[in-house]
């Protein structure tokens, strides 16, 4: 599979694939709170181990999906050394580290909604930083409602510099700058190399390095509860299904079109949050409803098929 393309015909459909993929990631946040709460978890180091535990069991499931795909064990080329490398400190690490952290100290509704600039983020770095594509004034605009969103959701806890008494929602914001840096780089090496291998192995390394900065920290391997254990396999699943597949997105299309569905993960995790975390009063308050609004608009905007009249003009 490695340097291969998809058949024009067997394109992944777009909306559907992403659709799926923000709907699984929607769910992460208050899976990883209940799963805080289930394990008992309070400490950073025990907060790493964790995090480390679900994306080493997600780089595991994709390289047994992709070797049984393949026929073959799913083995990385010398080549592919640098990008996992790259791939694993920005997209699981660098992230990562940031976000279950963020999210031990942030609402499960605030956590969702704040994911969402990760989708805006993305675009601003592919035209400004890896010169992917051009800016439009369709994409400020919805560049602009998307953040206008993120700050009537959390804009006083964004800039409260105590990270102990509510700076989680910065930390959350940050993990997205990560987040966005690694969409870019998937973009570069899924031209030459296989989405597959680079997401399994990148999981795998990643999920190594937290766990050992967790366990360096003084955190344990969770114990003794069954139903926290099925936590963390399911958000295993949710990392190994939904960034393989969103690579194979990158691969296909424009990083804006791909990452704009980013801000449909707000959606998906306030309703998430609502159910699983009792976080109904916030999820459904006037202020969530309008953020989510914003956010929900500014996907339309970058989406919305450019002008007739501007044939020119880059997507």
């Amino acid at each position: 599979m490695t340097g291969s393309r998809l058949h024009p015909s067997r394109k992944l459909p777009l909306t559907l694939t992403a659709v799926f993929c923000t709907l699984l990631w929607g769910s992460a946040a208050p899976f990883i709170k209940w799963g805080y709460d289930l394990f008992g978890i309070t400490r950073t180091g025990d907060i790493l181990v964790f995090a480390g535990i679900r994306f080493l069991l997600a780089g595991l499931l994709v390289i047994l999906a992709g070797s049984l795909m393949e026929h073959r064990f799913l083995a990385p080329e010398k080549k592919s050394l640098g990008p996992i490398i790259v791939l694993a400190f920005f997209q699981t690490f660098g992230q990562y580290f940031l976000y279950y952290l963020g999210v031990s100290k942030a609402s499960g509704v605030s956590s969702a909604v704040i994911t969402g600039t990760g989708a805006f983020i993305s675009l601003l770095m592919a035209v400004y930083v890896f010169r992917y594509e051009q800016m439009t004034s369709r994409k400020a605009a919805g560049c602009l409602a998307g953040f206008a969103g993120i700050l009537v959701m959390n804009g006083a806890a964004l800039f409260q510099s105590d990270v102990a008494c509510g700076g989680g929602e910065l930390l959350i914001l940050i993990s997205q700058v990560f987040s966005a840096v690694s969409a870019a780089f998937i973009k570069k090496f899924t031209q030459s190399q296989s989405a597959v291998m680079l997401s399994g192995w990148q999981f795998a390394a990643g999920g190594l390095a937290l766990a050992g900065s967790g366990l360096l920290a003084g955190g344990s391997i969770p114990a003794g509860s069954l139903s926290g254990w099925a936590v963390i396999l399911y958000l295993a699943f949710v990392s190994a299904a939904a960034y393989t597949l969103w690579g194979l997105l990158l691969r296909e299309y424009p990083l804006s079109r791909v990452g704009i569905y980013n801000c449909l993960i707000p959606v998906a995790g306030v309703f998430w949050s609502a159910a699983l975390l009792q976080e109904t009063a916030q999820a459904f308050s006037p202020r969530t409803l309008a953020a989510m609004g914003l956010v929900v608009f500014g996907v339309w905007l970058v989406n919305r098929p450019a002008p007739s009249g501007n044939p020119g003009q880059k997507e």
